[in-house]
């Protein structure tokens, strides 16, 4: 007897560090994006859309994640032997196509664009290889008054989106500051060697990992709770010190006062040139905060803000959640940056040749909405579930499609159940559609000229409460039958009794 062959079935599983997103999650994450457009709008930004694939070359190399394969993105070989990858993220696209479109542009050029991004990248909670950014960003604007926008933009979008004073804060730094510092260490003034960038890196994460971490990371190394083992900058003692009291030089009371910061850290950078350029910068950055009325309650300057992306060359910024909350197992859980961004001088340039000045900011959309759904800020789904027509004759199905039809012209949510079961099976597919009404023509009601209502949220609160058959007839007012002409005035009846109106949106 000949051996079976098996048949080979793909496993159904999201591949690692992605995620599928129900219908409630996407609702509420275009809500969301709804209220930051409507906020850069008010700025003066224009969207734009750019391709979610690149020339691998146009990207460039500005990831932290440098020891991973790929280089932290998602590339493939084309048939022309071009290497193409997924962008990482929304800022690189963005100069190549000011690169292209150069003379055509106005300048200053200011568009906002929202989408997803992808970065091969070592997935953990809440941290996902594809994940959805918006950014706004002013090319060609050489002032940090650019940068100094970009801050406030921020702050005014946290508020757009519920979050109250105090329940973040726009937390601003400067590259050069950190170039300065590590100037006076004898490390150098090139921003893109290893050892520099390292220190860098090092610092941003002063926040999650604190002193202990960090010490770690600027000397020989540390091995995280995994077991990885992530290389250190190298430095000695003495440097790791000057470093670590840089960084801890804003967590006392005084720090609140950004020009008591911005004092503390020209000590820091001392004659460095560079170091003083960006203090002056911030300098003026405080002075634009202080004339619009952004105080130290929305925006500080805070030292270990860094950005882990290469390409920064001056102000840098996170907009930073400060509250926290409790996960399902009660664990305390603190979302931190949910915001960032940057001015970037040098990415145009990659194409052109000169130096093309450039500043952004990004919110991280989804990891911002799982804050506030935490917070209890997001709103319930606006949306109710719409009305299902039952088609319990496949002669009529003309007939279903004009009573949908009709539904939908009054402006309802309706659609006719397209499946092929009976009308047991068409009653719990309304169920699971949490519709709250179904509309029941079978020959009987036909040959009368009327139709059912069934008002199902009723139905589901009746039910709950019978005890015996009688008490389930006695429930029929769950149930009305209407004239068939009556059919829409009938269901919006039923939907108002909900605090639904015709629309389907709840009040």
């Amino acid at each position: 007897m000949a051996k079976q062959e098996k048949t080979y079935r793909p496993k159904a599983r999201v591949p690692k560090g992605l995620r599928d997103v129900a219908a409630p999650l996407v609702r509420a994450e275009a809500r969301m994006i709804a209220r930051i457009r409507e906020v850069y709008e008010r700025y003066g930004f224009d969207p734009l859309e750019t391709s979610a694939l690149e020339y691998a070359d146009a990207l460039g190399k500005f990831l932290p994640d440098e020891d991973r394969p790929n280089e932290g993105v998602f590339s493939f070989q084309d048939d022309d032997e071009q290497w193409l990858a997924l962008r990482y993220d929304l800022t690189a696209p963005l100069a190549r196509y000011v690169a292209e479109h150069f003379d055509a542009l106005p300048k200053p050029f200011r568009r906002y664009q929202t989408g997803p991004v992808w970065r091969n990248e070592k997935p953990g909670p809440g941290r996902f290889r594809q994940f959805t950014q918006f950014d706004a960003d002013t090319v060609g604007a050489p002032g940090v008054a650019a940068d100094a926008e970009m801050c406030m933009m921020a702050c005014d979008t946290m508020e757009a989106l519920g979050l109250a004073r105090g329940q973040y804060r726009l937390r601003v730094n400067n590259r050069k500051v950190l170039d300065g510092l590590l100037e006076q260490i004898g490390l150098g003034s090139d921003a893109g060697d290893r050892t520099h960038m390292t220190v860098l890196r090092s610092i941003d994460k002063f926040d999650k990992l604190g002193r202990k971490g960090v010490e770690l990371l600027l000397g020989a190394g540390r091995k995280d709770e995994s077991g990885d083992f992530t290389k250190g900058a190298g430095l000695a003692p003495e440097q790791i010190a000057r470093v670590l009291d840089y960084v801890e030089s804003g967590l006392n009371e005084a720090s609140a006062d950004r020009g008591f910061v911005l004092a503390g850290w020209r000590n820091v950078v001392g004659d460095s040139a560079i170091g003083r350029e960006g203090i002056e910068e911030l300098a003026e950055m405080d002075a634009l905060f202080a004339a619009a009325g952004y105080g130290a309650d929305r925006i500080e300057f805070n030292s270990w803000i860094v950005r882990g992306l290469g390409y920064y060359t001056g102000p840098v910024f996170e907009s930073e959640l400060l509250f926290d909350v409790k996960d399902e197992d009660g664990n305390t859980v603190r979302f931190g940056s949910v915001g960032s961004g940057g001015r970037y001088d040098g990415l145009v340039e990659r194409f052109k040749g000169v130096k093309v000045p450039a500043t952004g900011f990004s919110v991280g959309v989804s990891r911002l909405q799982a804050a506030l759904e935490a917070l209890g800020r997001v709103e319930e789904d606006a949306i109710a579930a719409p009305v299902v027509v039952l088609t319990l004759d496949a002669a009529n199905m003309a007939g279903y499609q004009t009573m949908v039809s009709e539904l939908r012209a009054a402006g309802m949510r309706a659609e006719m159940y397209l499946g092929g079961s009976g009308m047991r099976a068409q009653m719990k597919y309304a169920d699971k559609r949490g519709a709250p009404v179904a509309v029941i023509e079978g020959e009987d009601e036909r040959a009368r000229g009327v139709v059912t209502l069934k008002d199902l949220i009723l139905g589901a609160e009746v039910s709950r409460e019978i005890t015996d058959n009688a008490e389930w007839r006695q429930g029929a007012a769950a149930q009305i039958e209407v004239e068939r002409a009556g059919l829409v005035e009938g269901v919006r009846e039923i939907l108002a009794r909900h605090g639904l109106h015709s629309g389907q949106h709840r009040r």
